[in-house]
């Protein structure tokens, strides 16, 4: 067992889905690191290491630091981008960078904490992949990595399952963050069309996400693994596969 300090690492926890996460986390009594391009949006407890996650040689400098410090028992690989672009429009720039973020540093920052997790005996990995893994229109970098994420939660599930650790992902739905409101304004009528087109009538809070996302970090999941939970008021019905 390691005696350096257990704590919990959120990548992109620094505004929207992933600094709820972090909240949450913090109120549950947790030390909590973020890896972030950005500076948080609001003081917290939370420890904040500054990495720009397309720079390979950084990312793993900074979750080097990171797990020289602290033993990480909780991971949530929440950072990503969408580069939104029709198929012609895509750039391979563009989509070497969106891998770089959605699919490649969630597989730097689980190999940096396994050591950890597989010391201790145990560990939680969550990733947050995107309702956009069933298809989306414009997204066909965002939809492939986020289907990517998808393939290694299961796969990684069922590797690690023999070390105590869990592995799952959450799929969002419209979520209104500071980034989805300043692309879609509230009284704008493609925003009023996607919030008609969801089930339950109204756009996702990040707490939404962060509720699940608590779940799969509690010792209360030790028995679920390798699943995906679409957190989207009902978007997936009849095209998310039982």
């Amino acid at each position: 067992m390691s005696t350096q300090e257990p704590a919990a690492l959120v990548t992109g926890g620094s505004r929207g889905i992933g600094a709820a996460i972090v909240k949450k986390l913090l109120a549950r009594g947790l030390p909590v690191v973020i890896l972030d391009r950005e500076v948080p949006a609001e003081a917290s407890a939370a420890r904040f290491v500054q990495c720009d996650l397309t720079d390979l040689a950084a990312t793993q400098g900074a979750l080097a630091e990171i797990t020289a410090t602290n033993a990480i028992l909780w991971l949530v690989n929440n950072a990503g981008i969408a580069a939104p672009a029709t198929l012609e429009d895509t750039t391979m720039e563009d989509f070497d960078k969106v891998v770089a973020i959605n699919l490649r540093a969630c597989i730097l920052a689980a190999q940096a904490v396994l050591p950890a997790m597989k010391a201790a005996g145990q560990g939680r990995i969550v990733t947050i992949s995107s309702r956009a893994a069933l298809g989306k229109e414009l997204r066909t970098a965002y939809s492939a990595t986020k289907a990517g994420v998808i393939g290694l939660t299961r796969t990684w599930a069922l590797e690690l399952a023999p070390h105590g650790i869990t592995v799952n992902a959450i799929g969002p739905g419209p979520i209104e963050t500071e980034l989805f409101k300043s692309a879609n304004p509230h009284n704008s009528p493609r925003t009023q069309a996607i919030i008609r087109g969801v089930p339950v009538q109204r756009l996702g809070q990040p707490e939404d996400i962060a509720h699940a996302a608590d779940f799969f970090l509690s010792e209360g999941a030790s028995f679920v693994t390798g699943q995906v939970l679409y957190v989207c008021g009902g978007m997936t019905v009849g095209v998310a596969p039982i």
